[in-house]
């Protein structure tokens, strides 16, 4: 039996973070470090104001602390993952589980990719929508009525987002329910994966440049091409691609799945991933069920 560790993206923050995380052993010295290296109180922005925190470039460094410590928490219970592998933000956080660059690095560099986004298209210009029950091949001729709008995330058989324009977004939203289908417009402030988040990607590209990747503990199947990749400069171009390019998550599961992957585990915040693998009837645990605090929180990913 072969197990995969996943880490959750954007849209798995909530206000409170820091206090639940808080019992945890690891969580005072990583809490302390972020902190330290952000030049900022993290935590109390993960206790905060719900729409402080929501601000992509504050949601991004909270969520991959939680995670972080979520799979030291982990390790201390279950046996070494086969593979890991996480949804758009969340692959930063697999990176630094896997040794390919410490915790101080990759929370450096989440804080960064936060800031780099919000600063590519002003608040409100851009947005995406999750869309439920409808084939991928429907989706992919529908966005091309609209005007600057992108399939963002194959999340799953059932669940797609798409990206773009915010009144492409909108007009999309529309007229896919008055067709009697399920669109629902995500409380996102910019259109994630899309090419229009190129110039966040080519900011994070001169961040990273400089920065020594390791080979992985553990091979990580990404985003981009939904392949397991250790070959560090290769891992290095393909967490810059998913910046302004798609999201392949259904076909990493399917990949992992492949690759002999029976037991999925999510170790991050809420339990988003978890409810996606559940309802594809696969074999998917939140870390909080087996080691102690509860948090069945569902949400839609946003894919950031």
């Amino acid at each position: 039996m072969r197990l995969a560790y996943l880490f959750p993206g954007q849209g798995s923050q909530y206000s409170g973070m820091a206090t639940d995380f808080s019992k945890y052993g690891s969580w005072g010295h990583y809490a302390k470090v972020a902190n330290e290296v952000l030049g900022l109180d993290l935590v109390e922005i993960m206790d905060g104001d719900e729409e402080i925190l929501k601000l992509t470039e504050n949601a991004q460094p909270a969520i991959y602390l939680a995670s972080y410590v979520a799979f030291v928490e982990l390790k201390k219970y279950l046996k070494e993952p086969d593979f890991v592998a996480g949804h758009s933000l969340g692959e930063y956080t697999a990176l630094a589980a896997a040794g390919v660059y410490d915790f101080e690095t990759g929370i450096y560099l989440v804080r960064k990719r936060g800031e780099y986004i919000s600063q590519a298209m002003k608040p409100g210009e851009g947005s995406m929508a999750a869309v439920i029950g409808v084939p991928i091949e429907q989706i992919d001729e529908l966005v091309k009525k609209y005007e600057g709008l992108y399939i963002a995330n194959y999340n799953s058989e059932e669940q797609t987002v798409v990206s773009g324009k915010a009144e492409s977004v909108k007009s999309f939203v529309k007229d896919l329910t008055e067709n009697g289908k399920r669109a629902i417009e995500l409380k996102v402030s910019g259109p994630f994966h899309t090419p229009y988040l190129e110039s966040a990607r080519e900011k994070m590209a001169i961040e990273v440049e400089h920065i020594k990747f390791r080979q992985p503990r553990y091979p990580i199947v990404m985003n981009s091409i939904a392949q397991e990749i250790t070959d560090p400069e290769q891992i290095k171009h393909y967490i810059l691609e998913q910046i302004s390019g798609p999201v392949y998550w259904k076909q990493s599961v399917d990949r992992m799945i492949t690759l002999g992957v029976s037991e999925f585990i999510e170790a991050g915040p809420k339990n988003v991933l978890t409810t996606m693998l559940k309802k594809a009837k696969l074999n998917a645990k939140h870390f909080t069920s087996l080691i102690g605090i509860k948090d069945g929180t569902e949400g839609v990913p946003s894919g950031r």
